[in-house]
């Protein structure tokens, strides 16, 4: 894991634990992830992110919305993966950002405990992945 990783994970298990987040810990954020905080930051304020639990299992992967006129809405694991074009362009193949919008938007959302919660069967969560 990269020094920016440690340094980015250790901030979102401090706003995790708070539920909160500081000016410092935005400040380091920002400097981690630049423009793409900011538009993940609109997305959480505009209550953009679902969490889908599967039950009983407990496992989920996120929805978030896009923030273009489609509102499209993208499975995004936080931590590796997402469905968007910036993803793959952005992170896996220039590897010029760590995590596309989505993925810091769940993430934030997730850490400050505003995610949409959406409960499903374990059945028709496994539909849902096998679709990606």
């Amino acid at each position: 894991m990269s020094a920016s990783s440690l340094v980015a994970e250790a901030v979102w298990k401090a706003i995790e634990d708070t539920r909160s987040v500081t000016e410092d810990q935005l400040s380091i954020l920002h400097f981690l992830f630049g423009k793409n905080l900011e538009r993940a930051t609109r997305i959480v304020d505009q209550r953009g992110v679902k969490r889908i639990s599967g039950e009983p299992s407990g496992r989920s992967i996120f929805q978030v919305v896009g923030e273009s006129r489609r509102k499209e809405e993208y499975p995004c694991f936080a931590e590796n993966y997402c469905g968007c074009y910036s993803f793959f362009y952005d992170v896996v193949n220039k590897g010029e950002q760590l995590c596309c919008k989505h993925q810091l938007a769940a993430r934030f959302a997730a850490s400050l405990g505003v995610c949409i919660e959406v409960k499903v069967s374990d059945e028709q969560l496994a539909l849902l992945l096998s679709q990606l």
